[in-house]
């Protein structure tokens, strides 16, 4: 029977097996309980069984509070990278504000105080990408900041290194972070497509010798992809992400860094699945697939692969009079030849313009624009005018899926 004791208790009748694993940084390595750790994972707050399952090493967190991360975690054998949120100037956070820095960084030793000895602890992120939508000027006043933050955990925490989360890692922001802010041992690096590729190499050749891990990692993000002549963005398949995905976990075993692929879970940002490894139903996608297969483990529920899409289109326009139809047409197949079904769903298109991952709300659906939905396509019509898209999800029925969809107008 599995033990359900919490931790706390665990510790005092178990103190060894319950202690704080020792990790320390040794030039661009990081080392724990004595061995050479890459942290591979993902960011989410559940499944980590199964996550644990792909090969995962480490989920990440972004400054929720930690305590039933942390110890779900530790039963399922994996390390946390607690982060810790810091305000963001674009967001209004003034670090001019004695006052609000202040009262920031008491959360920040509250949080390091309560969980500075939990076993499944990792180390620090301090802050995620609080220097996004600033210019190089502008974020002189960031780096000091994480500093102070940086350096407060230090006096706190001996046992576990402090990592800073940047976008991208253009201009200097590696060597901003080493020069203002010392104190941190890890850089973190959120990217999206093939400036994945030489994002650590870039980061070297800023200065920076100390570890790199790839924070978050996505195959095209949506401020970078393809418009149409509307204005909206192109979501490549859950078959096109995973390809991309492939070559960039690939690239990252090959140099000994750490990735952690975005999200394990779900969110609405531009669309419900442009960033999503799972859908709200539960099924997974290729990507995790892809993800097991690079670290050796095995997707839920065993040696199942996920259906592939290999063509989505429309058949008429995209973009249609009030009064108009168009089609769409689809193939697919799924490698364990397991029959598929496909649900298709027409959403409006999003409004809003969040940046950095900022919430978004899930746009209304229009079930009565789906007419001879079958595996092979949909006919779609009977909307008024606006800009919305046609969602495709195809299921293996047994926890696998595949995800597309086609931006299209209405005049």
């Amino acid at each position: 029977m599995r033990s359900v004791l919490p931790l706390a208790l665990l510790a005092l009748l178990n103190p060894i097996a319950a202690s704080a694993s020792q990790v320390q940084v040794r030039g661009a390595d990081i080392i724990v309980d004595g061995r050479p750790f890459v942290p591979n994972g993902a960011s989410g707050e559940a499944r980590f069984a199964e996550l644990k399952g792909l090969g995962a090493n480490v989920v990440r967190t972004y400054g929720q509070e930690p305590g039933e991360t942390l110890d779900a975690a530790q039963r399922a054998g994996l390390k946390v990278i607690v982060g810790f949120w810091m305000g963001h100037p674009r967001l209004g956070f003034n670090y001019a504000d004695r006052g609000a820095v202040t009262q920031q960084l008491d959360a920040l030793r509250h949080m390091v105080e309560r969980y500075r000895t939990h076993p499944a602890l990792l180390m620090w992120g301090i802050g995620n990408e609080v220097e996004n939508e600033m210019s190089p000027e502008e974020a002189t006043a960031v780096w000091p900041a994480i500093e102070e933050a940086a350096k407060l955990v230090k006096t706190l925490d001996g046992q576990h290194p402090t990592m800073a989360v940047v976008a991208e890692v253009g201009g200097d922001k590696a060597a901003a972070v080493r020069r203002l802010a010392p104190s941190i041992d890890v850089l973190g690096i959120n990217g999206y497509g093939d400036g994945l590729l030489t994002a650590a190499t870039r980061a070297r050749a800023q200065g920076w010798t100390g570890p790199v891990i790839l924070t978050e990692m996505g195959p095209l993000g949506h401020w970078e992809a393809p418009r149409t002549g509307w204005g909206a963005r192109v979501e490549p398949t859950s078959t096109e992400k995973a390809d991309r995905i492939q070559r960039y976990l690939a690239a990252a075993k090959l140099a000994n860094i750490g990735a952690l692929p975005f999200l394990w879970g779900q969110k609405q940002e531009v669309t419900p699945t442009w960033y999503s490894l799972l859908l709200p139903t539960g099924e997974w996608t290729q990507t995790v697939e892809v993800m097991a297969q690079t670290w050796g483990g095995t997707p839920p529920g065993g040696p199942n692969r996920a259906p592939r899409i290999l063509a989505l289109g429309f058949s008429g326009p995209a973009s249609i009079g009030a009064s108009e139809e168009t089609r769409v047409r689809l193939a697919a197949t799924d490698p364990d030849g397991d029959p598929l079904k496909a649900e298709w769903q027409v959403m409006q298109e999003t409004t809003a313009r969040s940046v950095g991952g900022d919430p978004e709300d899930v746009p209304p659906s229009f079930p009565q624009a789906i007419h001879d939905p079958t595996l092979t396509g949909v006919r779609i019509g009977g909307l008024p005018p606006g800009r919305y898209r046609v969602f495709v999800v195809l299921r293996d029925g047994r926890g696998a899926a595949a995800t597309g969809n086609l931006p299209f107008e209405v005049r």
